[in-house]
């Protein structure tokens, strides 16, 4: 009892502690000051030069407290990982001495690098001024020896560089939205929409020294080759399963450090595969959720490293299991605390709900390209349509309930509702527990939970700033032409009515509650006229078509030229990442593969020798047998390298046009690289184990 009433007392002392949080700044800030730098943060007014030297004063004192010697405007470049440049708080004063400071203007603007940075082509490697600002609706946190500053990232020129910047212009445009329609609903009190988020991440935890010993796991992050384990996760007994000690206690210091930084770590268990576990906060505001993944992620391999481990956020590190995905809980709320898809104890009847959920599923449907886009990677095509991750092809759950709403509106119909029932478990001493009127789709794409959206499409690596920015934009638009019709409407509930029967009547095909994985969704989303993009190189090209461009445009998203520069962005990284793991491929069959088999045929040869050097007719079938086979895939093994090795070198791979080289990696590089795999794992199959060079997926995965 003692331990458990220590505990309560320690973790709300240690959350946020290492965060210049709202109650540091009411604490430290001189009271005009904090009511200013409020109204910045929730209301977007503009921050006083005078008031940020105040705020920059108290937060450096603040931070010096706290062991930090620098500052760093911390932000988050197209790469998709977050960059960092640090400055000591030192000045150098007359007599020789220095003193800390730090001024508003370092709190407000920074000025890193612009070129070394991915710019699709927006800028020159000379152009190399570039700008960082400010976000202060994302608070300032102290980590190792420096205060950083979440900011946003542009160019001199002021192309945005950066995912925060269209993030929060999208969230802006969304909430504009989102006042319009709660106004016609008559409510005057709201003064902000805003989305939020709740992360759920996935990883792999391996043994360190393992890890060292595979050079593709150190470069692509992924297993490039590697025989089955006898046991997988056949027998589900993994997932939420015992937590063994040593990942046990990694979880609880991950708890700790990303309490400091105030992130709401929640939940944590095993995961499906062996070796794999899940993470997932309680919701936050997206941009603070955005910036709290990026630092979940990153923490998760430093405190790894601390133990002996090695983190692994990859979407497929290993095949055969299942992947690692980030689950995308996304829902709308106002600064009164009100969810705004709830459905409310009666959807049919609850017109605002409706007319929302309408404004998702048409902007889905007509923006399926874009949602696909957004989860778009190399990595993530190895793992989606397997293993519990959802198809390329995009729909909606919705569930028995909703769906039976949607369809009575549609069919001009009273709903007739669902019944309420109880589970009864027929245990005396348990309760009946409440059954809820809708099963979950781990299948689906999008599913409807409750009182949000799960985007369960994420790969594990990817930062959450994209696919919310298609979210937010998507739905912005839907919002800003129903507000415009419904606007000058007479009778506002008919109006609202027969907008969601039009909606459902022409946007249906989007929602689907069966199974994802079947081959007849396959088929049936064809007649539908769904799209399937199963790869990054299928789905990207789209993201230029003129509807897209207009979205973005139109709601000052993105400029036209930052939307090529994402495309030719992801696309270089789409390719350089092949590239990558066929040049690691092709080094380990090389250099340690090849020997490593050969010796072994050597040792075999040398066997039969010497049983027939005793005994000319002693048996040596198994030796014989293995010599031969194991030369014939070694031989194999050495043809396919080359042929990898001579497609590298082909002059498709240096193509100016991002697309013919990336579609030439997608139908060239990878089948190669599958050829190789095929005879590598079965040569691991067949090779005595003290002469395979690696670790294999038995010890990856289940020596820990």
């Amino acid at each position: 009892m003692g331990n458990c009433s220590e505990n309560r007392k320690t973790v709300p002392g240690l959350f946020g502690s290492s965060v210049f949080n709202d109650d540091v700044m009411q604490e430290r800030l001189p009271r005009d000051v904090y009511r200013s730098l409020r109204k910045t943060i929730d209301e977007g007014k503009d921050l006083d030069l005078t008031v940020a030297n105040a705020v920059a004063s108290a937060m450096k004192d603040w931070a010096v407290e706290k062991g930090a010697t620098h500052f760093t405007h911390w932000f988050q470049p197209l790469n998709g990982i977050t960059a960092e440049k640090h400055d000591s708080f030192i000045s150098p004063t007359s007599d020789g001495r220095v003193i800390m400071q730090f001024s508003g203007k370092e709190l407000i603007k920074g000025e890193p690098d612009a070129s070394s940075f991915p710019s699709g082509g927006l800028r020159a490697t000379f152009e190399a001024r570039g700008y960082t600002a400010w976000d202060p609706t994302s608070y300032a946190f102290v980590k190792g020896d420096s205060l950083y500053i979440p900011t946003a990232f542009c160019s001199y020129s002021g192309e945005v560089l950066d995912k925060k910047t269209p993030l929060l212009r999208s969230m802006e445009d969304l909430n504009r939205q989102a006042l319009r329609i709660l106004r016609l609903f008559g409510d005057t009190t709201t003064k902000r929409v805003v989305t939020t988020v709740g992360p759920e991440q996935e990883y792999f935890l391996v043994d360190k020294k393992l890890y060292d010993q595979r050079e593709d796991l150190i470069f692509c992050g992924r297993t490039l080759f590697g025989a089955k384990a006898p046991k997988g996760q056949e027998l589900e007994d993994h997932y939420y399963g015992s937590i063994k000690p040593r990942i046990a206690a990694y979880m609880k210091e991950l708890d700790e450090e990303l309490w400091k930084l105030g992130i709401l770590a929640k939940t944590k268990h095993n995961e499906v595969a062996p070796a794999q576990h899940e993470l997932a906060p309680i919701f936050s505001t997206t941009n603070i959720a955005t910036d709290h993944n990026q630092l979940t992620m990153e923490t998760m391999k430093n405190v790894a490293a601390r133990h002996g481990l090695v983190c692994l956020l990859h979407e497929k590190p290993f095949a055969g299991v299942n992947g690692s995905g980030k689950h995308n809980n996304w829902s709308l709320s106002t600064d009164t605390g009100e969810n705004l898809l709830d459905p409310g104890k009666s959807p049919a009847e609850n017109a605002r709900f409706l007319l929302i959920l309408a404004a998702v599923i048409k902007g889905v449907d007509e923006y399926q390209d874009l949602l696909r886009i957004s989860v778009a990677s190399a990595g993530n095509d190895h793992r989606l349509g397997a293993n519990e991750a959802p198809p390329a092809i995009i729909s909606m759950f919705l569930g028995d309930e909703l769906n039976g709403v949607l369809q009575a509106i549609e069919n001009g119909t009273a709903y007739g509702g669902i019944e309420h029932k109880k589970l009864e478990t027929g245990v005396h001493v348990l309760p009946d527990l409440n059954k809820d009127t809708t099963d979950r789709n781990r299948t689906s794409p999008f599913a409807f939970t409750g009182n949000k959206f799960e985007f369960r499409s994420l790969g594990s690596a990817i930062s959450i700033a994209c696919p919310n920015i298609m979210l937010n934009t998507i739905v912005a638009e839907q919002l800003r032409q129903f507000a415009d019709e419904l606007e000058p409407a007479d009778d506002l509930n008919a109006a609202v009515m027969a907008l969601v029967r039009r909606v459902v009547s022409q946007h249906k095909r989007i929602i689907f509650n069966g199974d994802g994985y079947s081959e007849e969704w396959v088929k049936e989303a064809k007649r539908r006229g769904l799209l399937n993009l199963p790869t990054t190189v299928d789905a990207l090209p789209r993201y230029l078509d003129k509807k897209n461009i207009d979205l973005f445009t139109n709601h000052k998203i993105y400029t036209e030229a930052e939307m090529e520069a994402r495309y030719e962005t992801i696309m270089e990284e789409y390719s350089k990442t092949l590239r990558i793991e066929a040049l690691t491929l092709s080094s380990m069959v090389r250099h340690k593969v090849i020997p490593a088999v050969s010796r072994y045929l050597a040792d075999l040869a040398n066997a039969v020798n010497a049983k027939r050097g005793v005994l000319k007719d002693l048996p040596c079938k198994a030796e014989t047998e293995l010599l031969q086979k194991l030369s014939t895939l070694l031989d194999d093994a050495y043809t396919r390298t080359e042929a990898l090795d001579n497609a590298l070198n082909a002059p498709q791979t240096t193509s100016c046009n991002v697309l013919t080289v990336a579609s030439y990696y997608r139908d060239t590089i990878i089948p190669a690289m599958d050829d190789i795999r095929t005879v590598i794992d079965r040569l691991e199959e067949n090779v005595a184990a003290d002469y395979w060079p690696y670790p294999t997926y038995a010890q990856l995965m289940f020596q820990v």
